[in-house]
């Protein structure tokens, strides 16, 4: 076996993964992975939409009268992205499994 380091060359080291298909997000339930967890506090909520458009996971769900829902948590990683462009603090992330 061979010790890899810092010197190894390419060709020397092993196959980090293999991709043998395609996949997407509708595949895998990617919320498994998340660290944090966006809180959407609805009484702060305006429903400006500023949200929802910013969202990489399409994870914050729109009725068809334009109104924002509660988060499919089974797709959002918890990037805060979210968090960040509401400007009423209507969602506040916090740490998963922590109440």
């Amino acid at each position: 076996m061979t010790e890899i380091n810092a010197s190894t060359p390419m060709e020397k080291l092993t196959i980090g993964g293999n991709i043998y298909e395609a996949g997407n997000a509708r595949e895998f339930k990617t919320g498994d992975w998340r660290s944090m967890r966006p809180e959407w506090i609805q009484e702060k909520c305006k429903q400006c939409g500023l949200c929802f458009p910013v969202c990489p996971d399409n994870s914050i769900p729109v009725t068809e009268e334009k109104k924002r829902t509660d988060f499919n948590f089974d797709y959002c990683k918890g990037c805060g992205v979210c968090a960040k462009v509401c400007p009423f603090g209507a969602i506040e992330m916090r740490e998963e499994g922590v109440q």
